[in-house]
């Protein structure tokens, strides 16, 4: 199975809810993912993996470089799979979706800036905060 390669190559053992919750990351259409969305997952597919499992899996992928942990709006911290490409992210005011998105232009400046100043960015995360725009 990938995800127990996976899992090993991160230094994890493998365990039954750490395999069941990296399949449910693998296979969410919605790549970002809270402990809770990631909980019901697995009550809807009759796993037996409590709440405090999931964080605690959550926090063991998050240390050993699996996931990536965001907290968007207001501490609230949803979870995506490290896939080691950069991105950055649009949060909906509105509606809470998150659209990733990668620009050249935006990466070119934020490194330029740093220079300028006298420094060389080791990681950023770039969060813009949007809504629709009102139809005039």
């Amino acid at each position: 199975m990938l995800e127990n390669q996976e899992l090993r190559k991160a230094g994890l053992k493998v365990t039954l809810p750490r395999v069941k919750i990296l399949q449910i990351l693998e296979a969410a259409k919605d790549k970002h993912l809270s402990a809770e969305d990631v909980y019901k997952a697995l009550l809807e597919a009759e796993e037996d993996v409590g709440l405090a499992t999931v964080y605690r899996v959550l926090t063991q992928f998050e240390s050993a470089g699996l996931v990536v942990r965001h907290n968007f709006d207001g501490g609230h911290s949803v979870f995506e799979l490290s896939r080691g490409e950069h991105h950055d992210h649009m949060v909906c005011m509105e509606t809470g979706d998150v659209i990733e998105f990668i620009d050249d232009e935006i990466e070119k400046r934020q490194h330029a800036i740093a220079e300028k100043h006298g420094f060389e960015i080791v990681d950023h995360n770039l969060v813009i905060y949007v809504r629709p725009k009102k139809k005039k």
